[in-house]
């Protein structure tokens, strides 16, 4: 018990000089339970992929002989599935080191894999940059290129297009069949201000309207029977 203890003391010493600000110790009896703060290397200078998670580990009576409690309590951009590939990945190398002290080695198996999923999530979204710029240009070609023509489609067109042509010649139409050419009567029939055009011609011209008795000369000259 006490060989174990003083393993589990010294490991911690160690990962205290070695992650000054990642590690927080939280109990220190019965058992060592603490904490260290993950990131990928690459990660230090990103903004946009910035990812990170935070494992606790709390040593057994007998670790190292035994595996660590590891559970990952906070994460910052990490989707579910990177979360079980990382606590499948720690106890994987937990139980190919057991009997050897493996904290440290466990955290940097954590941040590669951490360096992994960064390469990962630049892909994806390389990728989607990629399609949306080919949506984008796809729709430009669309956009430029019109309505494909065919055969059929240029026929079923010109057929419409010419039955627009002549309907509207139809309706341009003055003597269409069917329609009655109206005479001067029915005109004056319908069109009412006839009825005083004439009156209307002498009040504004007055006094002064003009008569060429010329045409009234040869009067005698045409055939024009008395009426009864």
């Amino acid at each position: 018990m006490t060989e174990y203890r003083e393993e589990q003391t010294n490991e911690i010493e160690a990962l205290e000089s070695i992650y000054p600000e990642e590690l927080t110790v939280l109990t220190r009896e019965p058992c060592h339970c603490f904490t260290i703060t993950i990131t990928p290397q690459e990660n230090e200078e990103e903004t946009e992929n910035r990812i990170s998670c935070t494992v606790q580990f709390t040593y057994t009576e007998k670790y190292p002989d035994e595996k660590p409690v590891a559970e990952i309590t906070d994460t910052d951009n990490l989707e579910d599935d990177h979360i079980d590939s990382l606590l499948e990945l720690m106890n994987k190398e937990a139980e190919e080191n057991l009997g050897m002290v493996m904290v440290f080695t466990l955290v940097s198996a954590a941040q590669e894999r951490l360096n992994e999923i960064v390469d990962e999530l630049k892909e994806r979204q390389e990728e989607e940059k990629l399609r949306k710029e080919k949506e984008i240009e796809e729709a430009e070609k669309k956009r430029f290129e019109g309505t494909h023509v065919t055969i059929e489609t240029f026929l079923a067109w010109k057929a419409k297009f010419v039955e627009e042509i002549e309907r509207e010649k139809k309706k341009r139409s003055i003597g269409q069949p069917g329609t009655k050419k109206l005479t001067g009567k029915e005109l004056f029939m319908q069109d009412h201000t006839l009825d005083s055009s004439d009156v209307q011609f002498l009040e504004e011209e007055g006094d002064s309207v003009q008569v060429d008795e010329s045409l009234f000369q040869d009067l005698d000259d045409l055939d024009i029977d008395d009426e009864d």
